[in-house]
């Protein structure tokens, strides 16, 4: 029973993580802010496992660790990440309230929505990775305007079904997504740490996982729509 409790506790703490992101973002702090984040995906990648192995749900069939995960998740992967739109000043200081707006209402809706996750373990619409988008678009200090056009687009992705990799449990090519995975997440470690400076390699060679996710995201939807 206590290691039940634990592996809940576990997925808890990134509400704590979700705090510390966004007070380091207040006082201007982005390598602090987008490192607690970067932990706390972590923990999100490897909670699913513990809680399986260790039979969470059987053990404490009385408390909805799934609910947990998506109040943590929508913290850190939504809330926390908008916070940044503002205080990173991403988007003309007009356009702050209807982007950060668009995108957490968006994703309110793509939260709650009966499948988004499907039964064989594939998101639906856009799996509202905005820590993902706006550490990217911090770093390559596009055009302010350019950076409200992206965010919009991905607010608008929530609502279309298109089917994405869930990469701890989609079947398919699941060894190479998790070693990919573990890679991207190790370049964008190095290239967190380095912040504010961002030259050098990681950050174009941890693109590669991105355009692969979102490839096989594409291909096996395509090929789920002919099947």
């Amino acid at each position: 029973m206590i290691s039940a409790w634990l592996v809940h506790l576990y997925t808890a703490s990134g509400i704590v993580l979700a705090f510390l992101a966004a007070r380091a973002f207040i006082e201007f702090d982005y390598r602090t802010g987008f490192f607690w984040l970067w932990v706390q995906v972590l923990i999100d990648a490897t909670d699913g496992l513990l809680a399986r192995r260790l039979r969470v749900r059987e053990r404490i069939p009385w408390f909805d660790g799934a609910k947990l995960d998506d109040i943590t998740d929508y913290l850190t992967y939504v809330f926390v990440p908008a916070l940044f739109v503002w205080r990173g000043a991403l988007v003309p200081n007009a356009w702050v309230l209807p982007v950060v707006g668009a995108i957490l209402l968006s994703s309110a809706y793509g939260f709650n929505r009966t499948d988004a996750k499907t039964s064989d373990h594939f998101f639906t619409g856009f799996p509202s990775y905005w820590n993902v988008v706006t550490f990217y678009l911090l770093v390559a200090r596009w055009p302010s305007e350019v950076n409200a056009a992206i965010l919009a687009l991905f607010a608008v992705l929530v609502f279309v079904p298109i089917r994405y990799v869930y990469p701890s449990r989609t079947v398919t090519l699941r060894v190479p997504t998790l070693v990919l995975g573990a890679i991207w997440a190790l370049l964008v470690l190095v290239a967190i740490w380095r912040l504010p400076a961002t030259g050098g390699p990681w950050l174009n060679l941890s693109l590669v996982f991105p355009v692969y996710y979102t490839a096989l995201s594409f291909y096996l939807h395509a090929q789920q729509q002919t099947d």
